[in-house]
Parts: structure tokens; C-alpha cells; sequence
């Protein structure tokens, strides 16, 4: 019997005997187990046998199959049906499991890990024993859950509109979700979550499942009459893309799974502690980037201005998007051709370098390595580089096949290149379009990730974005070899109200781009408040895709104020807790972040639609210490909200009120009475000691 344990979180394996070993628990922690006590809840756990059943109680094993008597869907498949049993159970740290399997001609080693933050990971290797070929069909993780986890939350969504939850209640059967993009696609069920009935943001017991996996995927969720309910994970893999000779070994992406009692936001709390511990934090630079300012409208006077108003208000990172490389004057050529124009820039980008650097400012640069223009040099030249001779385009784009070790090369050479002749800080690595090529996904996204760790060796301190037109590349797995995503294509601040709220269920806001856009949406045309947009963006990391050229005056103080207010809270804003409010009125939504110690915190009220309520519901502030005394105090970005009200709750009207902690959560303060699309900002202070 195995026990790991940390955080609060408990998991128990029973490794006893021959049979691969079962999970007997994964969920609230156990306390300190002896190994009597383990032992003994090793053989409680073991249930009745039922009628018109197998003879032997059911269990539910680390990987279930047919021949085990599982009848849902099983972890492996494969032109045999193997009956795993254990020949090895090894603890390589008081963390983590090594588990070996064997069957005739297959070998599976199952790694489990539970981090220091309540974070389990699991994943499988299988290698080819056998004197012949093998042609794997899937191998998955799968997790037992408690009945009482009867309801199911992922995500859907499309361009420019992602991460949009879907919550259903879990029947019988499976709750299946596949993504076949070639990456993880608009539509990705991103993190999927099963949990007691109404689990909300602060309440509830939730079990959550993630694949770090950037390229066709499956969860599900599953309940059968037959058996415990399960979440499930793994890569979703054509017909015959994974073959292994005899010898060779394919390993599964990292299942990343976590338990919570204290609803969503106990996730976020342990999945953001844990993905912070894994990389060193470092200040996020306040970015501005080209796009929606220029589009490809570039060229040393065109945005010499542009780069003397971005330093005016304090940007720390200039990054030069689409249209600086060879013939690219708009998106229907020259992708492939990654050498800089000699009609926009004929001396180079060293000029438009050395002004923004000369400016105290970082350069970055956009590139889309993994596509490839019909109408480029490189596909003249190289067809049999591209992936898929009936491909459709999209975006009048198709894909270069980097599993072509020459095209693998020309990529890793081109971006070399860049590197080597300008001090680029950073990269904005993009990917406009689906593979659409059955059997491909699989051997271009780890070439991707060969690619990316390459560059990372030879450049460390560059650092990468992952975009993929937006939010559609967003996955532990790629967050391996980059430093940032790119949250959406969208900068409406309404749309990106509730995009970040649920794109920050499982990433740290930092690691999320979020930038303050024109006064009018480029996309959806919606105008927008300054304040509200401000607001808005001050909850990542934070930039600006705007035309400050075009900017009043006014508007750029406004500007710089909230960049020195980002400056001087990036600390909290990027190293806290966030929490998130139920909600008294879907119209309205409250979020924040408490620093670490709890002694201060910045909130935002957040208006989306015409209030339902001519008196709403106080706002309640959770996460903060129960008994220490709070200072609250509104926060103004430029000018104030805008309210429709006779007078102002008088607490607000006096500037300041201070209170317990337990009363700022439980009961709360009177709001303003804002207008649809506005957002308050809180500061919360602690009393000294």
C-alpha cells in the first residue's frame, strides 16, 4: 500500500500482489497512515462481487482494460488485447511512484507524481518487446472519482471567443470530448472538471483533469453502472501515427489532475502555486505590440512615432508584428520567407531597433514558423516540405511539415539567424490554421517541441509567446518551452472579461496576455470606456494594442498612470491568490487578487449587462484573513466608473472603510450603482499589527 500526501491531498495505491496496482482514494487528505492502517483499508476498500458479474470483486486499475473486466472506455488499445501484470513498484522520491508492467511483447512503466502543492501527475511509457512491429491504438490515464462528483464542466468556444464553460450533469455513460485541430483548438475542453452538484468558484468539491498536450487530444468523463465514475486523458492518435519497431517506446503527454474542497478556485490555487515553482518568476514587462496599431502598414517613419509614444507612457516591451519579412504586404504570401524586407526596412531592422532600444525599451518580434504560403519562395522551392499534397488552405496558408528534417533545419536556421544578427528579446510564435491532415498531429507537435527546446538552448534569454490565432494553443505541455500566451485574438474588454476568467482557472495571470485595445474593438466594433478597458487589462500580463499616436494627451497620461500602477502591484498581481466571487447576479462579476500573507489585495467589480437589481447585492470580498481588519479604498484609473445613482453608498462617498475580514466576506459593501460595461477596482490593506 502506497500513500502520497501533500497539501491536503491524499492518494492511495494498492500495490499488493500481481495484478497492476488499483487507486483506492484520490481526494481529501488522510492524515498520517500507518502502514497497518493502510493495509487495512487496502481490504475495506475492496467491494461486494454483484450478480451476472465477474467472480472476483471489480477494481479499477491503474490501466484498465477489457481483459481486466473494465467495460468503459479502456486506457489502452492496440491490435492485441494484453493482460498487464506488475513486475515492479519503486519509489524513486517520497513523492512519486514507478510502476512496470508486463505483457507478452509489451512493457508499460507508469510514472505518479504528487507535488508539494496537491498536484498529481501520471503518465505511461509503453515499449515494444516484442519481435514485431506494434501500431498503438490509444493509452490513456484514467481516474477514479466519487459518485458524488455528478456533474461536469468544460470548455467550448471559437475564434476570438474562447473558453467558453459548458456544465452538464454527469449520466450514465461517457462525456466525451475530442479535439482534432493539430493543436488544441478554440474548442478545447481545456481543463475538465467534475464535481459535486452546484460546486461553484468558492464551494464544492471539484476533480479536474488537464492534458499537457499542444497537439489532438481526449478527455472524458465517465459513470457506468458497472464501476466507479472516472475522468479520463490522453492523446487522441489516428490510425497507425504511433508504430513502434521492436525496442522503441512511446510516452504519453503528463495527465495533470487536482483535487479541490473549496470549489474552482482551490484548483487555481494549487494548479498556479505548483506551475509557479517550476519556473522562476520574473517581472512581466509592459508590452506594446504592433498589430491592430499598423497591421502591415510598416516602416521606419510609420512607426518611429509609435515607438517615441509607447516609451511616453512607460512600455518596457516593443514588439514588431506581421509584415516586416520578405513580400509580406498582407496575409496571402511569404510565409516561409523569414528574411527582413529590403523595400520596407533597406537597412534593416537595426534602425527600428536601435530607437526602441535607445528608449530604454525590449524588442520583440512576430514569426508563424510552422506554416508556409503557397505563394512564398519556400514553397516554390520546397514543395515536398509541405504538409499534405491535398491540403485546403486556410487563412490561404498551409502547413510546413517540420517532421522533414530539411524543413525542420531551414526553420531552426532562419530563426537562428534573427537571433544572432538582432538583440530580439522576445518572440511572438504564432499559428494561424488547423493541420487537417489525418495521422500528422502526433509527429509535428513533438517536432514543434524539439524545435522550441533547441532555441531555448541556443538563445535562453529570449522569450517566447505561444499564439495560435489567439487562445488556441494554451496547454501545460507547450508551457514547457514558452513564457506566455497569447490570451485571445479579441481585445474587447467585455469578451475578455470572462476569457480571462476562465483561461485563469488553470494559468497564472501572468503567463496571459491581456492588452488594452483602441477605443473601438477591432473585431466585434464595440466601443468601450478607457477606465473599463484599463481595468480590465490590469489582470495579466499587461500590454497595450493600440495606436497611441492616435491618442489625446489626456489619454496618454491616463495611460502612463496605469502603468505605474501595474509597475508597483505587479508583485501582488502576479505572485498572489486569485479568487473569484460566485456571484449574486450573473450580470455582475467580482475577482481579484489576495497577496500571499494576506495583507493586502487588489479586487474589480465588473459590470457586464444591465444590472437585474435596482439595489444589488453587496460586494463580498473573499479570501482575505477572517480576523484581521481590512482598509478598503476605490482605486481610480483615469476617470471613475460611470454610475447612474442619486447618491453613492456614503462609505464610498468617505473614501475609506475598515472592517474585519470575516465581514468583508460574508456581508460585504454597498456597491455604486454602475452602467453596463464599467469596472470598480478595490484596494484592500490590512490594519498593522
Amino acid at each position: 500500500m502506497i500513500h502520497l500526501q501533500a497539501a491536503g491531498t491524499s492518494f492511495v495505491l494498492d500495490a499488493r500482489g500481481s495484478q497492476p496496482p488499483s487507486i483506492v482514494h484520490w481526494g481529501a487528505a488522510l492524515g498520517d497512515l500507518g502502514d497497518d492502517d493502510l493495509a487495512a483499508l487496502g481490504s475495506a476498500a475492496v467491494p461486494a462481487v454483484p450478480p451476472s458479474s465477474l467472480d472476483t470483486p471489480p477494481r479499477l486499475s491503474v490501466l484498465p482494460t477489457l481483459g481486466d473486466g473494465w467495460s468503459g472506455r479502456p486506457a489502452f488499445s492496440g491490435p492485441s488485447r494484453p493482460r498487464f501484470a506488475t513486475s515492479a513498484v519503486t519509489r524513486p522520491s517520497p513523492g512519486s511512484v514507478l510502476i512496470s508492467l508486463g505483457a507478452d511483447g509489451l512493457a508499460v512503466a507508469t510514472e505518479i507524481e504528487l507535488s508539494a502543492q496537491g498536484v498529481l501527475r501520471l503518465r505511461h511509457r509503453l515499449t515494444n518487446t516484442g519481435a514485431g512491429s506494434y501500431d498503438l491504438g490509444s493509452l490513456g490515464v484514467v481516474l477514479p472519482v466519487p459518485a458524488r462528483a455528478a456533474e461536469v464542466l468544460d470548455f467550448g468556444g471559437l475564434w476570438a471567443y474562447e473558453r467558453r464553460p459548458q456544465r452538464t450533469a454527469l449520466r450514465t455513460g461517457a462525456w466525451t470530448r475530442e479535439t482534432r485541430h493539430g493543436r488544441p483548438g478554440h474548442d478545447d475542453p481545456y481543463l475538465m472538471m467534475l464535481g459535486t452538484p452546484g460546486f461553484s468558484f468558492r464551494g464544492g468539491e471539484v476533480w479536474a483533469a488537464h492534458l499537457a498536450w499542444s497537439g489532438d487530444k481526449q478527455l472524458w468523463a465517465e459513470r457506468s453502472a458497472l464501476g466507479p465514475t472516472v475522468l479520463g486523458a490522453g492523446e487522441l492518435l489516428a490510425p497507425g501515427e504511433v508504430r513502434l519497431a521492436p525496442g522503441e517506446s512511446y510516452t504519453t503527454p503528463w495527465t495533470v489532475a487536482v483535487w479541490s474542497g473549496d470549489g474552482i478556485d482551490g484548483l487555481s490555487a494549487r494548479l498556479h502555486e505548483w506551475i509557479r515553482s517550476r519556473r522562476a518568476p520574473e517581472p512581466r514587462p509592459v508590452v506594446l505590440n504592433t498589430w491592430e496599431a499598423v497591421y502591415f502598414d510598416q516602416s521606419l517613419e510609420r512607426l518611429t512615432p509609435l515607438v517615441s509614444a509607447a516609451a511616453e507612457v512607460g512600455v518596457e516591451r516593443f514588439v514588431l508584428d506581421d509584415g516586416w519579412f520578405r513580400g509580406r504586404t498582407d496575409d496571402r504570401r511569404a510565409l516561409g520567407d523569414w528574411t527582413v524586407d529590403p523595400e520596407r526596412w533597406p537597412s534593416g531592422l537595426t534602425p527600428l531597433i536601435d530607437a526602441v532600444r535607445d528608449r530604454g525599451m525590449e524588442f520583440g518580434l512576430w514569426l508563424e514558423p510552422e506554416m508556409v504560403s503557397p505563394d512564398s519562395v519556400l514553397a516554390r522551392d520546397h514543395p515536398d516540405w509541405v504538409l499534405g499534397d491535398d491540403a485546403a488552405t486556410w487563412r490561404h496558408q498551409r502547413v510546413l511539415d517540420l517532421s522533414v528534417p530539411e524543413a525542420y533545419q531551414h526553420i531552426l536556421d532562419s530563426i537562428g539567424a534573427l537571433l544572432t544578427e538582432y538583440p530580439i528579446a522576445f518572440l511572438k510564435w504564432d499559428h494561424n490554421r488547423d493541420l487537417l491532415q489525418e495521422g500528422s498531429a502526433h509527429r509535428q507537435t513533438t517536432a514543434l517541441y524539439r524545435l522550441l527546446a533547441e532555441l531555448k538552448h541556443r538563445f535562453p534569454s529570449v522569450e517566447i509567446e505561444s499564439c495560435a490565432s489567439g487562445g488556441a494553443r494554451i496547454d501545460l505541455g507547450i508551457l514547457d518551452f514558452v513564457d506566455r500566451f497569447w490570451t485571445s485574438d479579441t481585445n474587447d474588454a467585455l469578451e475578455r472579461q470572462q476569457i480571462q476568467r476562465w483561461t485563469g482557472v488553470l494559468m497564472p495571470p501572468e503567463l496571459l496576455g491581456s492588452h488594452v485595445g483602441a477605443p473601438t474593438a477591432h473585431i466585434t466594433g464595440r466601443g468601450g470606456a478607457l477606465s473599463f478597458r484599463l481595468a480590465t487589462s490590469l489582470f495579466g500580463h499587461a500590454g497595450i494594442e493600440w495606436d497611441l499616436t492616435t491618442a489625446s494627451a489626456a489619454e496618454r497620461a491616463v495611460i502612463s498612470a496605469w502603468v505605474a500602477e501595474y509597475q508597483q502591484r505587479r508583485a501582488l498581481l502576479h505572485g498572489g491568490t486569485t479568487v473569484r466571487s460566485d456571484g449574486d447576479d450573473p450580470d455582475r462579476l467580482l475577482h481579484g487578487v489576495v497577496a500571499p500573507g494576506r495583507r493586502t489585495a487588489l479586487y474589480a467589480l465588473v459590470t457586464l449587462r444591465a444590472p437585474g437589481t435596482a439595489i444589488p447585492e453587496p460586494v463580498r470580498f473573499p479570501g482575505l484573513d477572517p480576523v484581521r481588519r481590512y482598509t478598503v479604498r476605490p482605486l481610480v484609473l483615469g476617470s471613475p466608473p460611470r454610475t447612474v445613482q442619486d447618491a453613492a453608498p456614503p462609505w464610498l462617498d468617505a473614501g475609506a472603510v475598515t472592517l474585519p475580514g470575516r465581514v468583508l466576506a460574508e456581508v460585504g459593501l454597498p456597491p455604486a450603482l454602475l452602467t453596463p460595461e464599467q469596472a470598480q477596482l478595490f484596494t484592500v490593506d490590512a490594519s498593522p499589527d
